[in-house]
C-alpha cells in the first residue's frame, strides 16, 4: 500500500462501456491518502440518458469512495462537464463529499493549485456545443474500436496495452493545437487566480509540465490512458500510469512519471 498526501482523478466516466473501473479499483486499493479530490465527469450522466450501462465494478468504485469519505478521508468532488447536473448542489455534502465548484490546495511544498474540471476554458465546449458533442461520439466510436483491437491483440498474443484514441491524438496537429491551447487557457486562469499551478482534467490527455510559468498538472482520464496525480508529503506531483503487463492479464504493472 502506498501512502501519500493526496490523489487527484477525473474523467472516471462511470456509466460507459469503456471505463476502466476494475483497473480504477486496483488502483485505489494501492494507495491511500488523506485527501482524495475528484475533479469532474466521474459518472456520466450524459451516457446514462442515452443508455444504462452500469457494472458491479462501477457500483464498487462509488461505494469504495464514500466508504474512504466516511472513514476520515476528505473527499471532494468538483463536477464536469459529463457530470454538470451535480453543480446544482455546489456548497453542499453529501454522504461526507463536499461538492465544490472549483478549489484551492495547499501542497505540503507551499505551493497553492487551483482545481476545476477545465470544462469553462475549453472553447470548443463553450462556444461550438454541437461541435463537442460530435467530438464526444467521435471520442466514443474510437473507444469501441480501441476494444476491438484489444481482443485482436490478445489472440495474436501482443503484449502491451495500444491506444487507438491516443495515437490519434498525438498525431494529428489540429488535435495537437487544440491540446495546447487549451492548457494555455488554463495556466492564464491560474495565474489571474493568483496561484501557483492548477491540476484539471477534460481533455484526458496526462501531463505534469510548466505552462506559462505555471505548473500545469493534468489528470488523464480513466477511459484510456488510467493515470492519476498524486502529491507525496514533500509536495512533489507525481504522475501514476495505472496500466497492465499484459492486456491479458490481472497483474497490475503501475509505472510512475515524476515531476
Amino acid at each position: 500500500m502506498h501512502e501519500v498526501r493526496a490523489i487527484f482523478l477525473s474523467d472516471v466516466h462511470l456509466g460507459i462501456r469503456a471505463c476502466q473501473a476494475d483497473r480504477l479499483l486496483e488502483f485505489l486499493r494501492s494507495y491511500s491518502a488523506r485527501e482524495l479530490f475528484l475533479l469532474g465527469d466521474i459518472i456520466d450522466f450524459q451516457a446514462l440518458g442515452r443508455s444504462i450501462y452500469w457494472t458491479s465494478a462501477h457500483n464498487t468504485v462509488v461505494q469504495k469512495i464514500l466508504r474512504r469519505a466516511r472513514h476520515g478521508e476528505k473527499v471532494v468532488l468538483i463536477p464536469g462537464n459529463h457530470d454538470h447536473a451535480l453543480q446544482e448542489y455546489v456548497g453542499a455534502t453529501f454522504g461526507d463529499i463536499c461538492i465544490a465548484r472549483e478549489w484551492i490546495h495547499a501542497a505540503a511544498d507551499g505551493r497553492r493549485y487551483l482545481l476545476i474540471h477545465g470544462d469553462a476554458h475549453d472553447p470548443v465546449s463553450q462556444v461550438h456545443r454541437l461541435l463537442a458533442m460530435f467530438g464526444d461520439y467521435a471520442y466514443a466510436f474510437l473507444l469501441r474500436i480501441n476494444r476491438h483491437l484489444a481482443w485482436w491483440r490478445r489472440q495474436v498474443g501482443a503484449s502491451g496495452y495500444w491506444s487507438l484514441s491516443t495515437y490519434v491524438k498525438q498525431r494529428i496537429s489540429r488535435a495537437m493545437h487544440y491540446i495546447s491551447e487549451y492548457e494555455s487557457a488554463v495556466a492564464r486562469a491560474a495565474r489571474a487566480r493568483g496561484v501557483d499551478g492548477v491540476i484539471c482534467g477534460h481533455i484526458h490527455v496526462a501531463a505534469i509540465k510548466e505552462v506559462q510559468g505555471i505548473a500545469y498538472v493534468n489528470t488523464g482520464d480513466w477511459v484510456d490512458s488510467c493515470t492519476a496525480v498524486v502529491e507525496h508529503f514533500d509536495g512533489r506531483m507525481e504522475l501514476v500510469r495505472w496500466g497492465l503487463a499484459r492486456q491479458d492479464t490481472a497483474v497490475p504493472a503501475a509505472v510512475a512519471e515524476a515531476a
